[in-house]
């Protein structure tokens, strides 16, 4: 539900996806580089119409800044494309502000103010929901951030929630011991991860003096000691409208909502501060610099990628600085140890990880920077990328460039190929690095490395949450909204010389803090599917389920009345060759998003060959008949597009986006490998490598663990979903296999392309049929027949054990439904009340907010256009499982017997609602809607009617949804990770 902001691949749930502070200081994509060493005009023009048409639309432009008397900061921006709007508030306080002892107490604070206020003694996360307010927070190095987006008329209710609780939260020890207990369990999510514990290392040894070194999400030893004191005394002196920035993007109007805010926010008092926290009362203050020197000095910064998992801690407000032995934060002092630190525990993967110190955000060198790390690491063309993948010695290499408020850093992480050595790894690495300062880049690479950065920001952009998450970020780290067109306009001036003055300054071994993580055992290779049957003994007392009439209650009035979602649908094409098109034009902005379907997954996979499907999807722009994968990678990078196929189970997600200028190009590259893609054998062999490394690495996360074997013990062998890719499987597939594959299903009246941005309907329709019309078919597509799978007779209880997991993941469920079942619609709703949301549903409400077993507990139904499985998903510490796998089933079987309340079915349905229309103002979410609709054979008015289904489901249906799909003693109960039971305890 919550999060860290720190960029890193974890397998967690929730996902501050799109957070926008990655995409302005990490944007750590990875450039192709050109052969030509001048910019041709095309290039200049293209990075013309970026500085003159894109940025002043799509940034700061209309951006208005307001300081209240009491010092609260507000930004809004006026964007009338969708009637929905974004509120968020980032308080200037994060783990920076922390110390070793209370280390996490920022992120502690975080969850418990979700918990309820003097005013509203009610979970906030029940009354977001109400309101179908896509809401959620994170605690990251500089600061704390809470938003919503909803639609427009629940604008004023979100402000009274948010200010409800800038000052009158309350810090109770029972539901502080509660919270403690799920974010202990959020952080043995994270220590699942060999990333996470080389990182957290890693970055102890960067910054042994600063805060910047202390995990963002705290410790568990720490968190365990909160005190109701210690975070009641961290909230009074930071949650303050003089140290907050209040956000607000989308479709209102400035004047009258800065009358609701100055009365809503206006009549906040300023906290009281003791002296001791001036530093960090969040006043802006000039910033200090804390610039690296040369190498022979110091200078270090922070290591921050979004979205990780870490976390620090919290500077006692009772004592100065002094006292708690906190040492000069101007100074940082690199560490100087020549050896690696390794790290030899329990995992699958060998990794290797190098940070080097760098600047501060408001540094001139942090655009050279980004522009570098485009070129070292961005696409198939980069240098690091052709030196450690290309060569087969990696499988995969990431980086990133943090730029913070007093400190940066340069982290790059590299996954080792099969058997092969970290310190080779490491020496090419450097090599490689020193080979780039030596003979330099060449202004075509700069180009189209500056051409990527800037057309990700404007692809990273289009949503308005995304907009206001810019905004906050900029404000709260440099004390500046406009920061992001200061750094757009330095990183256009960007040249040769400045890449390679950077790589010298900073990139240097004296420097650098490198870590590996040797694996000290092999980890389970394969899953079995001979699960073991038993039923739980347990028996909890029903438990009351949760009334809707308190959300009622303590809801801010607003008008239920929901904005009708703009009569506009997309128009359908449909070529003699069977491709079906469908097309819907949107001028907001300059962009284009596009989705694909093509009938070519998983389900085809031969039972000796499972992977195959995957393996033709992930080659596809490997090379076709005229253009191989550098030249193919080459023209994307170089306008800064991107083209991505997905395998599931039931085809294959085509995921493109581009400058609507770059379309054409787009589609061209999308119908030159879907046609004429060659497999050439270097590239097949390379893939599988790497495929056999992410299996190994997949076979170590619990989660993954979990799914297969949950999927195993529902679905038989023979049946589409039974199989799973294995290295005996993998190694068996030829490239023959995958030639014949492609030919047998890659066709155009099994494809589906959906397009929505800034084009002409009818120019994008004839350039589709221009590329895509001569794509031959031949025969009947093929076809698969589900066989019925009964539920099962008893409980099916399995529990994998991963050596050195810190945490359990569990699945449980059964067989469910597909997209044309007539209780569709009677099963979203009542899968909202059951498990739709982590903090308002009653598996939320009881086994995480009020028993504090879990992390995060969802609830699916996953219907697709053949056999259908109802889930469940949670994270637990082992010592918890039990109980909550329990009160899970307590709960399902309340529900299944006694059914749900009118009131539970009618917020569950304005949340629905709700959040269908927030998900329709982004345009990816709005390109997939009209992709499945036409996938699943709906009509196209499925995308307005959708609402008016679900508003038309009534208690009787739901409850009689509950009684036949909902089956507590006939599920399968997968618990990955520790050992959570002693033998034969399930009996």
């Amino acid at each position: 539900m919550y999060g860290f902001s720190k960029f890193y691949k974890y397998p967690l749930p929730l996902l501050l996806l799109s957070l926008w502070l990655l995409a302005v200081f990490l944007l750590s994509d990875q450039p192709a580089h050109s052969q030509h060493p001048v910019i041709s005009k095309k290039e200049k023009y293209h990075l013309t119409l970026l500085a003159k048409r894109i940025m002043p639309s799509t940034l700061t432009e209309n951006v208005r800044k307001t300081v209240l008397e009491n010092g609260l900061t507000v930004l809004t921006k006026e964007v009338h494309t969708a009637p929905v709007v974004t509120v968020q508030v980032w308080y200037k306080v994060g783990s920076r502000n922390e110390e070793p002892g209370v280390n996490g107490i920022a992120h502690q604070l975080e969850h418990m103010m979700f918990k309820g206020t003097k005013n509203r003694p009610i979970q906030f996360g029940r009354l977001f929901s109400a309101l179908g307010s896509d809401s959620n927070a994170f605690t990251s190095y500089d600061q704390t951030a809470y938003y919503g987006t909803v639609e427009r008329n629940k604008l004023r209710a979100l402000l009274v929630l948010e200010a409800d609780r800038m000052q009158n939260s309350q810090i109770e020890p029972e539901q502080l011991a509660s919270e403690k207990r799920v974010v202990i369990s959020e952080l043995q999510g994270y220590e699942n991860s060999p990333e996470y514990r080389l990182n957290r290392a890693v970055m102890q040894a960067v910054f042994p003096t600063h805060a910047y070194g202390l995990p963002v999400g705290g410790t568990k030893a720490d968190v365990e000691k909160f005190e109701v004191e210690q975070v009641e005394k961290y909230y009074r002196n930071f949650y303050s409208p003089d140290n907050a920035v209040l956000v607000i993007v989308g479709d209102f109007q400035t004047a009258n909502t800065l009358e609701t805010i100055k009365e809503v926010f206006g009549k906040l008092q300023k906290r009281v501060r003791s002296e001791e926290l001036a530093d960090f009362s969040g006043v802006e203050k000039p910033t200090r610099n804390l610039t690296p020197q040369p190498p022979s000095l110091v200078g270090k910064g922070e290591n921050s990628k979004p979205l990780s998992l870490q976390e620090r801690g919290f500077l006692d407000p009772v004592k100065s600085q002094e006292e708690l032995g906190v040492r000069n934060k101007n100074t940082f002092t690199p560490s100087t140890s020549s050896s690696p630190i390794v790290l030899r525990e329990p995992g699958a993967g060998r990794l290797l990880q190098v940070v080097y110190p760098l600047p501060d955000a408001n540094q001139p060198d942090v655009p050279a920077l980004d522009v570098m790390d485009y070129i070292l690491t961005e696409g198939r063309n980069s240098r690091l990328y052709q030196a450690l993948v290309e060569s087969g010695l990696a499988s995969e290499i990431t980086a990133s460039v943090t730029s913070l408020r007093e400190a940066g850093w340069y982290e790059v992480l590299v996954t080792a190929g099969s058997k092969q050595d970290l310190k080779k790894i490491d020496s090419v690495l450097s090599s490689a690095i020193v080979n780039v300062a030596e003979k330099g880049v060449t202004s075509a690479e700069v180009e189209q490395a500056k051409t990527q950065l800037i057309a990700d920001v404007i692809l990273s952009n289009r949503d308005i949450t995304s907009q206001a998450m810019r905004l906050g970020n900029d404000q709260t780290t440099v004390g500046d909204y406009r920061y992001t067109d200061r750094y757009l306009a330095a990183v256009r001036l960007v040249k040769p010389t400045d890449v390679v003055a950077v790589i010298n300054k900073y990139l240097t071994k004296e420097v650098r803090t490198v870590g590996f993580f040797e694996p000290t055992q092999k980890r389970i290779t394969e899953v079995g599917d001979k699960p073991d049957s038993a039923q739980t003994t347990e028996n909890f007392s029903p438990l009351a389920p949760v009334l809707p009439s308190e959300v009622v209650k303590y809801l801010p009035p607003v008008d239920l009345a929901t904005d009708a979602i703009p009569q506009v649908l997309p128009q359908e094409f449909k070529f003699t060759n069977g491709l079906r098109i469908l097309l819907l034009p949107d001028h907001s902005t300059p962009t284009v998003t596009l989705s694909g379907h093509i009938q070519a997954g998983t389900e085809f996979d031969p039972d000796n060959k499972a992977g195959l499907a995957a393996f033709v999807a992930e080659n596809l722009l490997n090379g076709t008949s005229s253009k191989d994968v550098l030249n193919i990678s080459k023209v994307l990078a170089e306008r800064g597009a991107s083209l991505d196929f997905q395998t599931y189970r039931e085809g294959v997600h085509i995921e493109g986006d581009s400058l609507a200028e770059d379309l054409p190009i787009l589609l061209e590259i999308l119908a030159d490998v879907v046609k004429n893609s060659t497999f050439p054998v270097k590239e097949l062999e390379l893939h599988r490598q790497q495929t056999l490394t992410d299996l190994q690495l997949e076979l170590d996360e619990p989660s993954e663990v979990a799914r297969r074997i949950f999927v195993q013990s529902i679905y038989p062998k023979k049946h589409p979903l039974h199989t799973f890719p294995t290295e005996e499987s993998l190694q068996q597939i030829q490239r023959q296999d995958v030639i014949d594959f492609k030919t047998k299903h890659y066709r155009p009246d099994t494809t589906v392309l959906a397009l929505v941005g800034d084009f002409d309907l009818d120019k994008v329709r004839s350039l589709i049929k221009n590329k895509f019309g001569n794509w031959e078919v031949s025969g009947q597509a093929p076809r698969l027949k589900y066989p019925t799978v009964s539920m099962p007779e008893e409980i099916v209880s399995v529990n994998p054990v991963l050596p050195g997991k810190s945490q359990a993941v569990t699945y449980m469920g059964c067989t469910g439904i597909n997209r044309y079942d007539s209780r569709f619609h009677s099963a979203l709703v009542l899968n909202q009340i059951l498990g739709g949301d982590t903090l308002s549903s009653r598996l939320g409400a009881e086994v995480r907010d009020r028993q504090g077993l879990s992390y995060g507990i969802y609830s699916y139904f996953q219907a697709g256009k053949n056999a259908g499985t109802f889930l469940i998903e949670m994270q637990t510490s082992p010592e918890d499982s039990i109980k909550a796998i329990a009160s899970t089933r307590q709960i399902l079987q309340q529900i299944h017997q006694q059914g749900v309340t009118a009131l539970e079915v009618e917020t569950a349905k304005r949340t629905l609602i709700s959040n269908y229309n927030v998900s329709l103002a982004n345009p990816e979410e709005l390109t997939d809607r009209i992709l499945m609709n036409e996938v699943y054979g709906l009509e196209k008015v499925e995308l307005l009617s959708f609402t008016d289904k679900i508003q038309k489901v009534t208690l009787n249906q739901v409850n009689q949804a509950a009684r036949e799909l909902l089956h507590p003693d006939k599920i399968v109960v997968v618990t990955a990770g520790p050992s959570v039971l002693p033998d034969n305890s399930l009996r």
